[in-house]
Protein backbone atom coordinates (compact mmCIF):
# COMPACT_ATOMS: atom_id res chain seq x y z
CA UNK A 1 0.00 0.00 0.00
CA UNK A 2 1.45 3.43 -0.89
CA UNK A 3 2.35 5.92 1.82
CA UNK A 4 -0.41 8.42 2.65
CA UNK A 5 -0.08 11.75 0.91
CA UNK A 6 1.55 14.47 2.99
CA UNK A 7 -0.77 17.36 2.09
CA UNK A 8 1.20 19.93 4.09
CA UNK A 9 4.32 19.02 2.10
CA UNK A 10 2.36 19.26 -1.16
CA UNK A 11 0.98 22.72 -0.32
CA UNK A 12 4.45 23.91 0.71
CA UNK A 13 6.20 22.52 -2.37
CA UNK A 14 3.77 23.52 -5.13
CA UNK A 15 4.85 26.41 -7.36
CA UNK A 16 1.48 28.18 -7.43
CA UNK A 17 0.27 30.30 -4.54
CA UNK A 18 -2.36 28.59 -2.42
CA UNK A 19 -4.42 30.87 -0.25
CA UNK A 20 -7.30 29.74 1.96
CA UNK A 21 -9.68 32.22 3.56
CA UNK A 22 -12.53 31.60 5.99
CA UNK A 23 -16.14 32.60 5.36
CA UNK A 24 -15.41 36.17 6.51
CA UNK A 25 -12.40 36.51 4.18
CA UNK A 26 -9.63 36.14 6.78
CA UNK A 27 -6.56 34.30 5.48
CA UNK A 28 -6.08 30.92 7.17
CA UNK A 29 -3.44 29.37 4.87
CA UNK A 30 -0.64 31.11 2.98
CA UNK A 31 1.91 28.85 1.32
CA UNK A 32 5.56 29.68 0.45
CA UNK A 33 4.61 30.44 -3.18
CA UNK A 34 2.14 33.07 -1.89
CA UNK A 35 4.98 34.55 0.17
CA UNK A 36 7.18 34.80 -2.94
CA UNK A 37 4.37 36.12 -5.13
CA UNK A 38 2.91 38.77 -2.85
CA UNK A 39 5.87 39.55 -0.55
CA UNK A 40 4.09 38.93 2.75
CA UNK A 41 5.43 36.25 5.08
CA UNK A 42 3.03 33.65 6.36
CA UNK A 43 3.07 35.34 9.78
CA UNK A 44 2.14 38.69 8.19
CA UNK A 45 -0.70 37.22 6.09
CA UNK A 46 -2.42 34.77 8.45
CA UNK A 47 -5.50 36.27 10.05
CA UNK A 48 -5.49 39.27 7.70
CA UNK A 49 -8.30 40.13 5.30
CA UNK A 50 -7.95 39.26 1.62
CA UNK A 51 -7.87 43.06 1.17
CA UNK A 52 -4.13 42.52 1.69
CA UNK A 53 -3.83 41.62 -2.02
CA UNK A 54 -6.96 43.23 -3.52
CA UNK A 55 -6.53 46.68 -5.08
CA UNK A 56 -8.68 49.20 -3.22
CA UNK A 57 -10.77 50.09 -6.30
CA UNK A 58 -11.84 46.44 -6.66
CA UNK A 59 -12.63 45.63 -3.04
CA UNK A 60 -16.35 46.50 -3.06
CA UNK A 61 -16.97 44.30 -6.11
CA UNK A 62 -14.83 41.50 -4.67
CA UNK A 63 -16.70 41.44 -1.36
CA UNK A 64 -20.07 41.54 -3.11
CA UNK A 65 -19.14 38.37 -4.98
CA UNK A 66 -17.44 36.77 -1.99
CA UNK A 67 -20.42 37.30 0.31
CA UNK A 68 -22.80 35.98 -2.36
CA UNK A 69 -20.62 32.88 -2.79
CA UNK A 70 -20.53 32.26 0.97
CA UNK A 71 -24.32 32.67 1.20
CA UNK A 72 -25.25 30.55 -1.83
CA UNK A 73 -22.49 27.96 -1.71
CA UNK A 74 -21.89 28.32 -5.44
CA UNK A 75 -19.21 29.94 -7.55
CA UNK A 76 -18.64 30.04 -11.27
CA UNK A 77 -14.88 30.21 -10.76
CA UNK A 78 -14.32 26.61 -9.73
CA UNK A 79 -13.35 25.60 -13.24
CA UNK A 80 -13.26 28.99 -14.96
CA UNK A 81 -9.92 30.80 -14.78
CA UNK A 82 -10.38 34.24 -13.26
CA UNK A 83 -7.88 36.92 -14.31
CA UNK A 84 -7.75 40.04 -12.15
CA UNK A 85 -5.34 42.68 -10.87
CA UNK A 86 -3.79 42.22 -7.44
CA UNK A 87 -1.27 44.11 -5.34
CA UNK A 88 1.87 42.97 -3.60
CA UNK A 89 3.36 44.09 -0.29
CA UNK A 90 5.05 47.07 -1.95
CA UNK A 91 1.73 48.20 -3.44
CA UNK A 92 2.84 47.22 -6.95
CA UNK A 93 0.02 46.12 -9.25
CA UNK A 94 0.27 42.64 -10.70
CA UNK A 95 -1.90 40.45 -12.91
CA UNK A 96 -2.99 37.13 -11.43
CA UNK A 97 -4.99 34.18 -12.73
CA UNK A 98 -6.68 31.75 -10.35
CA UNK A 99 -9.33 29.13 -9.76
CA UNK A 100 -11.20 28.62 -6.52
CA UNK A 101 -12.84 25.78 -4.63
CA UNK A 102 -15.33 26.08 -1.82
CA UNK A 103 -14.55 24.40 1.49
CA UNK A 104 -17.54 22.93 3.34
CA UNK A 105 -18.17 21.38 6.72
CA UNK A 106 -19.80 17.97 7.29
CA UNK A 107 -23.29 19.49 6.94
CA UNK A 108 -22.41 21.09 3.59
CA UNK A 109 -22.21 24.68 4.87
CA UNK A 110 -19.48 26.76 3.21
CA UNK A 111 -16.67 27.45 5.67
CA UNK A 112 -14.20 29.12 3.34
CA UNK A 113 -12.54 29.19 -0.02
CA UNK A 114 -9.23 28.05 -1.45
CA UNK A 115 -7.61 29.85 -4.37
CA UNK A 116 -4.79 28.47 -6.50
CA UNK A 117 -3.05 31.54 -7.94
CA UNK A 118 -0.47 32.14 -10.65
CA UNK A 119 1.34 35.41 -11.36
CA UNK A 120 0.54 36.32 -14.97
CA UNK A 121 2.08 39.83 -14.91
CA UNK A 122 4.86 39.17 -17.43
CA UNK A 123 2.56 37.30 -19.82
CA UNK A 124 -0.10 40.01 -19.54
CA UNK A 125 2.44 42.73 -20.33
CA UNK A 126 3.78 40.76 -23.32
CA UNK A 127 0.25 40.22 -24.62
CA UNK A 128 -0.58 43.92 -24.24
CA UNK A 129 2.63 44.94 -26.07
CA UNK A 130 1.87 42.47 -28.86
CA UNK A 131 -1.69 43.80 -29.28
CA UNK A 132 -0.33 47.35 -29.42
CA UNK A 133 2.20 46.33 -32.10
CA UNK A 134 -0.51 44.58 -34.17
CA UNK A 135 -2.68 47.72 -33.95
CA UNK A 136 0.26 49.85 -35.11
CA UNK A 137 0.95 47.53 -38.06
CA UNK A 138 -2.74 47.49 -39.03
CA UNK A 139 -2.76 51.29 -38.94
CA UNK A 140 0.35 51.43 -41.16
CA UNK A 141 -1.17 48.98 -43.66
CA UNK A 142 -4.37 51.05 -43.71
CA UNK A 143 -2.39 54.21 -44.47
CA UNK A 144 -0.58 52.49 -47.37
CA UNK A 145 -3.78 51.22 -48.96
Amino acid sequence: MPDPIDYAQLVAAIGDAIVIADAQGAITLWNPAAERMFGYSQAEALGQSLDLIIPERLRARHWQGYDKTMATGTTRYGSELLKVPAIDKDGKTMSIAFTVALLKDASGAVTGIVAVIRDETARFQEERALKKRVAELERQVGEQA
